[in-house]
């Protein structure tokens, strides 16, 4: 459902800029973080036509315009997660593939000793979350039965739950994400928004555990046969904000639920880069945001790289994009890298 009016961020301050713009109210407070702006763009709806225009951050807090204060408050309001520590910047999310054939690491970690072992060096190498997944959802690829996803992904679980790092279960099957959780997994990561199985809403405000709703268009065996969008950024926008609704509906928590843009899933190199280039804008849906592009296809369609493992340094660059965006939490396959990429960019920023 298309939303009236829109706020995109803009003019983004760090460190003692920021820190100073916000204390004197001059610079509005993304996401409740450290990372200040000092304007918008206005995004109005009109019968189907965007009509834009650029306005203060001190014009918009003085407005008693009811859209504008409703958009405001969410752009502004703080993002908290009981599983997420107060620290700033964002989490890393480690990925742990127990599939034969992702589309980066396929075949590498289907041992599930060799997983654990993955998982265990992952969360030593600086990984605050454990993504642990049993089904490919590259593009073209099949689903898989849930049993066979069950052998693959609960004895992983079982192998890292004594670690400190909270698990997530990466699954789009109910009957997973709670024998999953019953196993030790605390956040349920759906590439379908609880939209592929009509039960997964229930059982997911059963769990009470946070949840990824992720966007996507079409079935991972479709998703990359020419998808069309009028407008890709309002369009996700929109239908992350139709999820949320549908979830709180249902009974979730609105602390429990985090959203994520679906990088590469159902969408060409253009609508990537246009959802990259404006990840601040979906601070506006209120929630922490997960963002996952680590080795994807877009690296290596600007790159020519065709080998998913050697696009690390395309990855680090989008990985630094996000947190300059303010994301809170970022999916990625080279923990190390990432990490130290981060704490340089941190360091920076804070002067």
């Amino acid at each position: 459902m298309a939303r009236d009016l829109y706020l995109n961020p803009i003019g983004l301050l760090y460190g003692t800029a920021a820190q100073d713009a916000m204390n004197a109210t001059r610079a509005g407070k993304l996401a409740g973080g450290d990372i200040g702006f000092l304007a918008a763009e206005v995004w109005q709806n009109s019968s189907g036509t965007i009509k834009r225009e650029l306005r203060s951050y001190d014009d918009l807090r003085r407005s008693n315009e009811t859209a504008v204060v409703d958009a405001l408050t969410l752009l502004e309001g703080k993002r908290s997660l009981a599983l997420m520590p107060d620290q700033s910047g964002p989490l890393i999310m480690g990925v742990v593939n127990v599939t034969p054939d992702s589309f980066s690491d396929g075949g590498d970690f289907l041992d599930e000793n060799a997983a654990v072992v993955h998982g265990q060096a992952l969360a030593v190498a600086g990984a605050d979350i454990l993504d642990i997944g049993g089904e490919s959802t590259r593009p073209g690829a099949e689903p898989i039965s849930i049993d066979d996803e069950l052998a693959r992904v609960l004895p992983v679980v079982e192998g890292l739950r004594s670690l400190s790092q909270p698990l997530s279960i990466d699954t789009r099957k109910p009957q997973v994400m709670r024998r999953s959780v019953e196993k030790g997994a605390r956040i349920i990561n759906d590439v379908s928004a609880l939209t592929f199985d009509e039960n997964s809403r229930e059982v997911v405000c059963e769990l009470d555990r946070s949840v990824v709703l992720m966007h996507a268009q079409g079935d991972p065996r479709c998703m990359q046969d020419n998808p069309t969008y009028e407008n890709v950024v309002f369009e996700v926008f929109d239908w992350l904000a139709d999820r949320l609704a549908v979830a709180q509906a249902a009974g979730i928590k609105r602390e429990n639920l985090l959203v994520d843009p679906g990088i590469g899933f159902g969408k060409n190199l253009k609508h990537n880069l246009e959802l990259l280039a404006n990840l601040a804008f979906f601070h506006g849906l209120g929630v922490p945001i997960v963002l996952g592009a680590s080795r994807k296809r877009f690296i290596g369609e600007l790159s020519g790289e065709t080998e998913a493992r050697r696009r690390v340094p395309g990855s680090i660059a989008a990985a630094l994009k996000a947190a300059a965006s303010g994301i809170q939490i970022i999916r990625v396959h080279d923990v190390a890298e990432t990490r130290q990429a981060l704490k340089v960019a941190r360091a920076i920023e804070v002067i």
